[in-house]
């Protein structure tokens, strides 16, 4: 275990603005078995949501998740040279990736016997009076979520981070080691796509009836 003193902590994670996942991190190293509690407990559930957007089984991103923590727990070297977040989810990205090149056609198999839960049921918030709407509405977004799941691996992943995880650039570009203007790029090209695809679904590009 490292050395270092809290103040030694504090120094080391000031340039990230105090980032709690930093501090938590180099606490652990430090010797506070109970930072790792911590870290476990504020990010497990984005991990989980994280690569579930991916492989889009529960079962196997609950599993993968369990193995981003077993590699923090067991990293003997962690510096903090990025946000914390940042290098956790390039954990996970890259554990998915490799789960779903060694299992393109299991992967494809799980995403067809399960389909995501409707929107309406995940969120009672969400729910409308009107059935119609709350079909079509899901049906939307399962085109959405259909649309992204035919994009290059990439671009996928890229579209989840800056979509659902509501990453920055610069924490993307730390997470798929890569700079900026490669993200920006990335993500232009990746949301072309999505919006030829789903053309249809804008009332704005429907041919006019009177």
């Amino acid at each position: 275990m490292s050395a270092l003193g809290n103040g030694d902590i504090g120094g080391a994670a000031s340039s990230f603005g105090l980032e709690q996942g930093v501090m938590w991190m180099l606490a652990f190293q430090a010797g506070d078995c109970a930072s790792f509690a911590h870290i476990v407990e504020e990010y497990r559930r984005p991990v989980v949501s994280h690569v579930y957007r991916l492989v889009r089984d529960l079962a196997i991103a609950e599993e993968l998740a369990q193995e981003v923590f077993i590699r923090v727990y067991r990293t003997k070297d962690y510096q903090p040279t990025a946000k914390f977040r940042s290098w956790l989810f390039r954990i996970a990205t890259n554990l998915a990736l490799n789960w779903l090149r060694d299992h393109r056609h299991e992967a494809c198999h799980q995403r067809l016997d399960h389909p995501a839960i409707p929107a309406s049921r995940r969120d009672p918030r969400t729910r409308t009076p009107n059935i119609e709407q709350a079909l079509l509405r899901d049906a939307r977004l399962a085109e959405v979520r259909n649309a992204i799941q035919q994009l290059a691996e990439n671009h996928r992943v890229a579209v989840c981070m800056h979509k659902y995880d509501e990453l920055d650039y610069q924490e993307m570009a730390l997470a798929l080691n890569c700079s900026v203007p490669a993200v920006k790029s990335l993500l232009f090209r990746a949301y072309e796509k999505l919006r030829k695809r789903l053309a249809h679904l804008d009332p704005m590009t429907q041919p006019s009836h009177d």
